[in-house]
């Protein structure tokens, strides 16, 4: 009974063992065979993963040929260090260029950070977007000047993240509000 046990567990792992070498010998190897469209599927992964990314950081990347560029802002200098560490490991990136911009280190950016998410997040409208392990709208503090991007679904919640921004004060001149909308208003 054992013996057949054996056997059978010994058939089924090499059966498996057998079907993994075969698909990975008919997959295409090295970084030609891998695509722009591929690699950006990773790299965007590598960011989103990175434990220390987060609403206040606003990552932009482009790739072309293998090359990847960074841009966009961070809030610690080890950010920019670490996501280009990760992004440069990605499989099929040949090159990179690390042109993140590290925010000042300000405590008074700091306190005007914490208070404009929460009074976008708080808002009834836009409160299920701080569920997400990412929230899609990132606030980017530099010496007082705010600047929203990200991504929301309507142009209401894209008004609305302006006008809780704007209520929660201290900013220093208008806040740019570049976020994107997923479902335009049709037009009549």
């Amino acid at each position: 009974m054992k013996t057949r046990l054996l056997s059978g567990l010994l058939l089924a792992s090499a059966f498996l063992w057998s079907a993994g070498v075969a698909a990975s010998g008919t997959a295409p190897s090295g970084p030609e065979a891998q695509t722009d469209a591929a690699i950006a599927n990773r790299v965007q992964h590598e960011i989103r993963m990175y434990p220390y990314y987060g609403i206040w950081d606003d990552v932009q990347f482009q790739v072309a040929n293998g090359h990847v560029s960074l841009t966009g802002a961070v809030t610690q200098p080890y950010k920019k260090d670490a996501i280009g560490s990760r992004v440069q490991q990605v499989a099929g990136v040949t090159s990179l260029t690390n042109q993140l911009e590290v925010l000042p280190l300000s405590p008074m950016d700091d306190g005007l950070r914490l208070r404009l998410a929460r009074a976008i997040y708080s808002d009834p409208v836009l409160s299920r977007y701080a569920m997400q392990a990412v929230p899609p709208i990132h606030i980017i503090v530099d010496n007082g000047h705010v600047t929203l991007n990200g991504v929301v679904r309507t142009s209401m919640e894209k008004e609305v993240a302006g006008l809780r921004a704007a209520s929660a004060g201290l900013s220093f001149g208008p806040i740019t509000n570049n976020l994107r909308v997923e479902m335009p208003a049709k037009k009549s």
